[in-house]
């Protein structure tokens, strides 16, 4: 099977036609999320994060694949939406607005500016504009101010049970890539090495070869449902940013481990009785907090996909290859919407379509497009090496 035509006729005939035929607002800029299974604009309320990261992808394609006027003009709509109705006046950015750009949502967490800095990096990258460049790295030290308490008085715990996310090194180590010609050398290499220590030496436990998504501060776990709590595409994500940076560095090192948490992750959370990926489960295995736990997601299947293509693409270890045709196999086969682009976000236990929506709220131009993306140049490279052999 020619893997890499695959991934790129996927990309390019089944996906990005899907949000330039339906998600530009042509009127008030920015784009609409909320598509039903056919494209129809069901919502026209919009999430910050997810314009941020559908200019970004445009941004991206334009970048990385051809310089095409459309594709550079859709990411526009997204970057000048952001600039006139994303922040407050103290430049942080709101998690939603109305159709015209009138605040919703308070900016009660950091993801909303991950995702506008690297919309700003990508678009400052194909323009030259020295005033988004500007911006991409205000927003990024913005972030880091913010760090320590990033829903700032947004935040509803009362401060007796501490907890650390992964979700921030995680974040900071694909981010700092991102936008390493617009930062300082210095601030990127001190942004890598917090990033990798933190994922790696911290958030992954060496008795169990897992990610805890939240520890105590002090880096132990925590007894309680947060503390338990495994979310295997956040680790799964983590890992390929993580073989990014060794790659970067030539860390074989770091390769390797990043490797073996992938199988670690994928033996723990894959279900051996309906196949796919789990959504959330519990380390000790006591029922998990979250209602939609069995679900079978698209962005963990994608997240999946990416990180076993890169390991093996890097190790060319036989396991890693096994699991990355069982959960191609289940992928393709059931999320991607043959009759009307696109693909399903959200499958129930069986695997089966639990909602048809192409976006909403959570999905939108970006997991599906990037991850096709990333496998496309991945199985390019490992047939180029002859590797599937």
């Amino acid at each position: 099977m020619n893997y890499s035509l695959l991934y790129k006729e996927s990309l390019f005939y089944n996906v990005i036609p899907f949000w330039e035929k339906n998600s530009l607002d042509t009127k008030f800029g920015g784009y609409f999320s909320c598509l039903d299974q056919k494209g129809e604009i069901y919502d026209t309320d919009k999430f910050i994060w997810l314009q941020g990261r559908q200019a970004w992808m445009f941004s991206y394609l334009y970048n990385n694949v051809e310089q095409k006027k459309d594709w550079l003009e859709i990411a526009k709509l997204g970057i000048d939406f952001l600039i006139d109705h994303g922040r407050d006046d103290t430049g942080n950015f709101y998690f939603s607005t109305t159709r015209e750009g009138k605040p919703l949502v308070q900016p009660y967490n950091i993801f909303s500016d991950c995702f506008a800095a690297m919309a700003f990096g990508q678009y400052a990258k194909a323009t030259g504009d020295k005033e988004i460049q500007d911006l991409a790295k205000n927003t990024y030290f913005n972030i880091l101010d913010r760090r320590e308490n990033p829903k700032g008085q947004y935040e509803k715990s009362t401060g007796n049970r501490p907890l650390k996310s992964f979700s921030l090194p995680m974040i900071l180590s694909n981010l700092v890539l991102e936008l390493e010609a617009v930062l300082p050398a210095e601030e990127v290499e001190k942004t890598i090495d917090f990033s990798v220590n933190e994922v790696m030496k911290v958030f992954l436990q060496k008795d169990n070869g897992l990610i805890y998504e939240f520890l105590n501060p002090d880096g132990t776990p925590n007894d309680s449902f947060e503390g338990r709590l495994i979310n295997p595409g956040h680790g799964l994500e983590a890992m390929w940013f993580m073989i990014d940076i060794a790659v970067r560095s030539n860390d074989k090192d770091l390769i390797k481990k990043a490797s073996e948490t992938i199988l670690k992750i994928l033996n723990f959370g894959w279900d051996k009785k309906y196949g796919g990926i789990f959504y959330f489960l519990d380390v000790k295995g006591y029922p998990p907090q979250q209602l939609e736990w069995d679900q079978k997601l698209w962005w963990v299947h994608l997240e999946a996909l990416v990180a076993l293509s890169k390991a093996y693409l890097h190790t060319k270890n036989p396991k890693i290859w096994e699991w990355y045709e069982k959960v191609h196999q289940y992928t393709l086969n059931r999320f991607p919407d043959k009759e009307n682009g696109e693909w399903f976000g959200y499958l129930n236990r069986q695997g089966e379509p639990y909602l048809t929506l192409k976006g909403g709220k959570w999905k939108g131009c970006f997991h599906v497009p990037r991850g096709l993306y990333q496998c496309w140049k991945n199985f390019e490279k490992i047939e180029q090496e002859n590797l599937l052999k």
